[in-house]
């Protein structure tokens, strides 16, 4: 059956239907159409997600399958649990947003191009702005050394990129995004695309079709009113 890629219209906020997404590249669903932040949160809502590069028109991807993590299936290695015990770190909700966001589109373990170009940055930080884009935020001394940023829609998160220049900070904010969310009941991350540290961490794929069941459940769910509210967090359980 032939395949179509669907453009979209910067005057319409729908997107297609996400069975509809191409086997090759997989998950690739629609191009065009813009970065605003209604058009953004339409499409988390429905488990679409921006990623392109610098000089390419916007793409929306619907993976299949797609990586989640399961919050009870956080792995922690020995190791890890010994670097905690003793961890010089100090975490952080909401309060360094823009820097994080910057750091992650310019971090130095990255070899490949990244996707954070600017007009992506612009448009997640006008989301940070609406409350619906957050981040963690790990301190050494007082210097920001690791995080991570993601969107919110009731009790959905899709984590969105993470940073670090110093040992195990995006290790850090990532255990203390999990010890956050399973207060408020949250059952997973959306990692969207597998990689080897997120699977090390305890993610797995699953299919796209149960992924959006999970959605559609996780969204309706209540959160507390302080939920994202700029905060300090604990690594305990």
């Amino acid at each position: 059956m032939q395949q179509i890629l669907h453009r979209l219209s910067s005057q319409d906020l729908s997107f297609p239907p996400i069975n509809q997404a191409l086997t090759e590249p997989s998950g690739l669903l629609a191009v065009g159409g813009d970065l605003s932040p209604q058009r953004i949160v339409n499409a988390y809502s429905q488990g679409i997600f921006p990623w392109f590069s610098e000089g390419d028109p916007i793409l929306w991807w619907s993976p299949d399958p797609r990586a989640i993590l399961p919050l009870k299936e956080l792995r922690i290695n020995r190791s890890l649990r010994k670097f905690l015990k003793k961890s010089p770190y100090q975490v952080t909700l909401n309060q360094a947003f823009d820097e994080v966001i910057e750091y992650c589109s310019d971090a130095p373990f990255r070899n490949e191009e990244t996707w954070i170009v600017p007009s992506m940055m612009w448009a997640y930080q006008q989301l940070h702005r609406q409350g619906i884009a957050h981040s963690v935020e790990v301190w050494h001394d007082s210097q920001l050394v690791g995080g991570l940023y993601g969107i919110a829609i009731g009790g959905f998160f899709s984590g969105e990129s993470m940073f670090y220049t110093a040992e195990n900070a995006s290790k850090v904010a990532l255990i203390a995004l999990q010890r956050h969310l399973m207060k408020q009941n949250i059952g997973f991350i959306d990692c969207q695309i597998q990689n080897p540290f997120l699977q090390s961490m305890g993610s797995r794929e699953i299919l796209r079709e149960d992924f959006s069941k999970l959605l559609k459940h996780a969204i309706q769910c209540d959160i507390s009113d302080d939920c994202w509210l700029p905060k300090t967090l604990k690594l305990e359980n």
